[in-house]
């Protein structure tokens, strides 16, 4: 059984556990895969380091988070740009929009959105997007590409009924993270329903910890109970689960 993690930092720091660690424990929990992506272009060596060290298990995912989009915003696309033409990653991102924090650059990060949405298609990549209070501008952003619009996967969604129906329909995958594990949490009733063809499994560790970690950092290892939560809400196995959500992981980034 194969379980895959299609968002993690893995690269983060941690006081408790080195890399090593954290990939032996997930491993202990049937997670042998993992995608990272980086942030920005200070964080570029550290997902292409674990790619190298670890290239059967580690892949890296390249592009500029939309909270780093600053007034450099060109300047850091051109580094990032310069690294996927010497090594062309297994996708862009991650890359969106997050309009929680701060709209100041939000005309910023729709450029940045749309380029490094063209690389992919020109690379023919997917891409890892990020939408935070941002989904009516993410989603015309990717209507208005067209036939440009990439592949990818809506990572850590926690949408409507409504919003997964059309992130479905362009063609896109839904990342399920801890949060479906949350007492609060809509989501178990919006992808109740959902055919698991269009579901991928994440962790965002060290972020959003499922339960029964919450308030603790997140990590690869616990992607096991966000599986074990989805097999209960399908009612289905666990290898069930990981069968089908590592095989939508090899479709999207063909690996």
């Amino acid at each position: 059984m194969i379980l895959t993690d299609t968002h993690t930092h893995l690269y983060a720091e941690r006081e408790d556990f080195s890399v090593e660690e954290l990939i032996k424990r997930a491993e202990n929990n049937y997670v042998f895969r993992f995608f990272m992506p980086n942030i920005d272009q200070d964080t570029l060596e550290s997902v292409l380091n674990l790619e190298k060290n670890y290239p059967e298990k580690c892949f890296a995912m390249l592009g500029l988070h939309p909270v780093h989009v600053k007034e450099d915003f060109r300047e850091q696309l051109k580094t990032i740009r310069s690294y996927i033409d010497q090594r062309k990653p297994w996708a862009i991102g991650e890359i969106g929009m997050d309009l929680y924090w701060d709209k100041s650059f939000e005309k910023e990060q729709v450029q940045a959105f749309i380029l490094q949405c063209r690389w992919a298609k020109e690379l023919d990549l997917p891409i890892s997007i990020h939408c935070r209070n941002a989904f009516p501008e993410t989603l015309k952003i990717l209507k208005e590409l067209g036939d440009a619009v990439p592949r990818g996967i809506f990572h850590c969604f926690t949408g409507s009924r409504e919003e997964a129906k059309e992130i479905i329909e362009l063609g896109f995958y839904l990342g399920i993270g801890g949060v479906l594990t949350y007492k609060n949490s809509d989501l178990k009733e919006v992808i109740k329903d959902i055919d698991l063809n269009h579901l991928v499994l994440e962790t965002d560790s060290p972020y959003l910890p499922p339960v029964p970690y919450r308030g603790k950092p997140n990590e690869s290892a616990y992607l096991i109970h966000i599986a074990e939560y989805l097999a209960q809400l399908k009612s289905l196995s666990l290898k069930e689960i990981a069968d089908i959500t590592t095989e939508n992981s090899k479709k999207i980034f063909r690996i």
